[in-house]
């Protein structure tokens, strides 16, 4: 296992190639939960924790598959996979944190359609990652969509109190935003091509 190689890993799912703000995967929660900072916080966090589990269980399963010659259901598997995790997620939130559950509302369901999930398991299988990356990847990607949507939170928090042109208040504004959000990201791009010495 190559700490560099996991460094790079984790550097490209938050940074380089970010879920929200680069690849544009799972903008429906992303826009959805970002009104304010404690819902945005609470969506990223169980992100991240289905990325990471979803990433461990459909690496198994996609050994299962290989094993057995299906690999051509790949999709409908992890599907199920992450289905079963976000409800997992959903009964658990309930249990233990009633206000947040209610906050996350529908958005919460919603993470078993998030392609960005599905993505990641995807992009694992692709990418050949072994075990170890396939989760350092979900969770560090998962990281990612959480520092996105806690920047567009934080920033259409403020743009609460501004006072834009009438024609861009409300969500035409919050698309702006998320759109030079997605171009700053861009710059981290040049990450990507410098040699490791």
């Amino acid at each position: 296992m190559d700490l560099t190689n996991l460094l790079a890993i984790s550097l490209g799912a938050i940074l380089v190639n970010n879920f929200i703000l680069v690849q544009f995967l799972g903008i429906c929660p992303f826009m959805g939960v970002s009104k304010k900072m404690d819902t945005a916080v609470g969506m990223g966090f169980a992100v991240i924790f289905v990325m990471g589990i979803a990433s461990a269980f459909c690496y198994v399963v996609n050994l299962l598959l290989v094993y057995l010659d299906l690999e051509f259901m790949q999709t409908v598997a992890f599907i199920l996979v992450i289905a079963a995790l976000v409800q997992f997620v959903e009964m658990f939130l309930q249990k233990t944190l009633p206000s947040l559950y209610e906050a996350l509302g529908v958005y919460l369901p919603l993470i078993t359609t998030n392609c960005a999930v599905l993505g990641v398991a995807l992009l694992n299988v692709q990418e050949g990652y072994n075990f170890i990356e396939s989760v350092v990847y979900g969770v560090t990607g998962g990281i990612g969509f959480l520092v996105a949507i806690v920047l567009f939170a934080s920033i259409r928090e403020r743009l609460e109190f501004s006072h834009p042109p009438k024609c861009f208040e409300g969500f035409p504004i919050a698309l702006i935003t998320a759109g030079l959000m997605a171009l700053a990201f861009s710059g981290f791009s040049g990450l990507e091509v410098w040699p490791i010495q």
